[in-house]
């Protein structure tokens, strides 16, 4: 049986074998269960993304973990899998290395750059004390992730050297990423951008592609090749879920015999979100990794 680790060896090897691991975030048990049986028949080391709006949902983060722990016991989950906050104010971050979470990201974006820099610091040195990894943000990630407003701007390589040298495990640099569906204007990722910051703070630490969701493959796969480590997945799966569970309806197929018991009713968009996983770790190169 597996147990909850931190995010720190599966990015670094993920960093040293060229490919990136998956965030995909969870909402409900059913996304949790498709997210970790698809990570085990894939051999794939997997992150699931909690943010703070979907950890209020699910009854707070001390059920979170404790629903994650017990489904990782009963399915015999044996790849690397983290727990993560997702964009996590200060007051979650205590609030999930209280919860046993083995992994937060503090999005100290928005605050001026040397707050940020003095709110990581601090929760560096408590994450680590717990033996915690974490992750923080330097140039917020456009679109809108729990009532939080980016613009999509691109970070700058010296505020990313100064919070890469606070100790952090990954970093999230906004390179004109969003969260969401892209919109047909959208510019595309700022490689340009991405290379300085990996000039600047160096060839040894991951960085993170929030808003993973409709980027298109070679911009993925470029992204990997100048050291990203971790790509997050949430509207992607969000959208085929309801799309299955939609046609599901539409079909009428919950008029059917017993076609209205809720595990019938989600077991489309469950099989959804296992394929979605399926795609995007093929895309970003993790299956088998964890046997690497």
């Amino acid at each position: 049986m597996g147990r909850l680790v931190p995010a720190t060896e599966m990015l670094q090897k993920a960093l040293k074998g060229g490919y990136a691991v998956g965030q995909f975030n969870i909402n409900n048990l059913e996304w949790t269960k498709a997210i970790l049986t698809e990570a085990q028949e894939l051999n794939s080391a997997v992150i699931l993304g909690v943010s703070e709006g979907a950890g209020k949902y699910m009854c707070g983060f001390k059920t979170v973990a404790a629903m994650v722990e017990g489904m990782m016991e009963e399915l015999n989950i044996t790849v690397p899998v983290a727990l993560h906050l997702d964009h996590g104010t200060y007051e979650g971050c205590l609030k999930c290395i209280e919860a046993g979470f083995s992994s937060i990201m503090f999005d100290g974006s928005h605050f001026p750059i040397d707050e940020n820099i003095e709110k990581t610091k601090e929760l560096v040195k408590l994450a680590h004390e717990h033996g915690m990894s974490i992750e923080a943000e330097v140039g917020a990630i456009g679109g809108e992730e729990d009532g939080v407003v980016g613009k999509g701007e691109c970070a700058d390589p010296d505020e990313c050297k100064r919070i890469a040298d606070l100790g952090v495990d990954f970093l999230a640099a906004g390179i004109g990423n969003i969260h969401g569906v892209y919109p047909d204007n959208w510019q595309g990722l700022s490689f340009d951008t991405l290379a300085a910051i990996k000039e600047k703070i160096g060839p040894d630490l991951p960085l993170v592609l929030h808003g993973g969701t409709g980027i298109p493959e070679d911009m993925i796969k470029k992204a990997i090749s100048l050291g990203v480590s971790k790509i997050n997945v949430n509207t992607e799966c969000q959208i085929a879920f309801t799309k299955a569970t939609r046609a599901y309806i539409e079909a009428g197929k919950d008029h059917e015999k017993k076609g209205f018991d809720p595990r019938k009713v989600l077991k489309p968009g469950t099989e959804a979100i296992m394929e979605t996983v399926k795609t995007k770790c093929e895309m970003f190169g993790s299956i088998g990794s964890a046997a690497k």
